[in-house]
């Protein structure tokens, strides 16, 4: 059985593997070269990098047997663009879906970047960022200087924040996952009012976050996941044993 995985999260990575090991071809597709370094090289597992055209896609799902979106919950036109590519070239895709976390009290909800951003229009104190470099222009509208964006450690992200205003000393380039101790320590060390964060699930480390913004008090601000439909990782892993089988 050949398999097309688009890929860039944990799960995805781990049923590529899973996969492989259980005899099918498997070709993951990465937007960059970061995530072709966290996929890393497994027999049986080809990684593709770079993103695709449409026609481009089409193609190269003629060639498998499965579809298989295990992108970001938060990918909404990626996983849009993958579907219309599966559709036609004729194969069945199946999107990955992960768990929604369920709010913690005193948290603030927001559709988007730029409604978080509207919620702190009126506040004062520091603001943790963990939403990722390209979310950053939403943020435009506050004070750089209010701004401590947790980004990857790539010349992008630094471009990024450069391109933001952000002050070079508010910059925090690491990669994670990031425990609670570490949240808390960063929240205490920059002396942060509110948490901006997406629901990346737990294994995008949100219980991490949420508990962290608890014991330091921080008041956590959440963007909603975009409205979508999948299968659990079980679910998916049982559906492709019973095509290898």
């Amino acid at each position: 059985m050949k398999v097309v995985l688009f890929s860039g999260t944990t799960e995805g990575r781990r049923l590529s593997r899973t996969l492989a090991a259980m005899g099918a071809e498997v070709t993951v597709c990465v937007a960059t070269p970061y995530g072709a370094e966290e996929q890393g090289q497994c027999a049986g597992v080809r990684v593709h990098v770079g993103r695709l055209e449409p026609a481009d896609m089409v193609a190269l799902l003629r060639q498998a047997d499965l579809c298989i979106d295990a992108t970001h919950p938060y990918a909404e036109v990626a996983t849009g663009n993958i579907r219309q590519a599966a559709a036609a070239a004729g194969v069945v895709c199946k999107r990955l879906l992960r768990q929604p976390s369920p709010l913690p009290r005193d948290s603030l909800a927001a559709q988007d970047a730029a409604g978080a951003a509207a919620l702190l229009q009126k506040t004062t104190g520091n603001i943790l960022l963990t939403t990722g470099a390209k979310e950053l222009s939403a943020f435009s509208g506050l004070d750089p200087q209010r701004l401590y964006p947790r980004v990857l450690p790539l010349t992008e992200s630094l471009q990024a924040c450069e391109a933001a205003g952000i002050p070079h000393r508010n910059i925090i380039a690491m990669q994670g996952p990031f425990t609670t101790e570490m949240n808390i320590a960063l929240l205490r060390q920059f002396s942060v009012r509110y948490l901006v964060t997406k629901d990346g699930g737990s294994q995008g480390g949100f219980a991490q976050k949420a508990e962290a913004a608890q014991e330091t008090g921080a008041t956590l601000v959440v963007i909603r996941r975009p409205a979508d439909s999948g299968e659990t990782e079980e679910q998916i892993l049982a559906f492709c044993k019973g095509l290898i089988s």
